[in-house]
């Protein structure tokens, strides 16, 4: 069965485009690996071989090394490194997502994890954290460079990644490179002008903590937001 001879919609490049990856089966996602066939066997048929070597299936490629794929007809070995590859970045994904997310409980959590980082920055880092219901730290996100009034630290720049990634609460960090973490007036103003636009989009602003040379300020802990 040649690939070119399938309906353009069965194709499995094409059915991914336009159906998305989900509405492959596990077979059409090791072809589109393959990418080309034999004059004997269409990409499919060889993943089906493939996958009907062991009675385990899909996970004999989980412990399979290069030379056992290679020594299939029409695999070899630049197609085996590029199976058995994803096969290991599939389980690094997996790993990835299983690992325990950080958590916080308070502002010295935060400070401890940031300050040896940013200590000695020569200019100021504007990092927000985003938070989950069970106050576990999802993704940190460097806004911008510079002083914290720059045009980056705008709402839209400063909330559209936590939006993105369904944020519970986001908490904001920045250095002063002077090692006095005193907050200043623009630091003030500009966080209390976020905090109102947190609340709009529903991502409450729990904390802004400012890191200097081994001290730190944390603004809801000052009283001051």
């Amino acid at each position: 069965m040649n690939i070119r001879k399938l309906p353009v919609s069965e194709r499995p490049r094409e059915k991914m485009l336009k159906e998305g990856k989900e509405a492959l089966s596990t077979a059409e996602v090791l072809a589109i690996l393959i990418e080309s066939g034999t004059r004997e066997k269409s990409s499919i048929e060889l993943a089906a071989e493939i996958l009907s070597i062991d009675g385990e299936g899909l996970s004999f490629l989980a412990e399979c090394r290069p030379e056992e794929l290679s020594a299939l007809k029409g695999i070899g070995r630049a197609k085996a490194c590029k199976i058995l590859a994803a096969v290991e970045l599939g389980r690094r994904i997996a790993s990835s997502r299983t690992r325990e997310k950080p958590s916080i409980t308070c502002a010295s959590d935060i400070a401890h994890m940031f300050m040896e980082r940013m200590r000695h920055y020569k200019k100021e880092y504007f990092i927000s954290l985003m938070i989950n219901a069970k106050g576990q730290i999802i993704e940190e996100t460097r806004v911008s460079i510079g002083d914290l009034c720059s045009s980056t630290t705008h709402p839209r720049e400063v909330f559209i990644e936590a939006v993105r990634r369904s944020a519970g609460s986001v908490v904001f960090i920045h250095n002063h490179p002077s090692g006095d973490p005193t907050p200043s007036e623009m630091d003030i103003s500009t966080t209390k002008r976020l905090m109102e636009a947190g609340e709009i989009l529903g991502i409450p602003v729990l904390d802004h903590i400012i890191i200097g040379d081994g001290k730190y300020v944390s603004m809801k802990g000052r009283g001051i937001i």
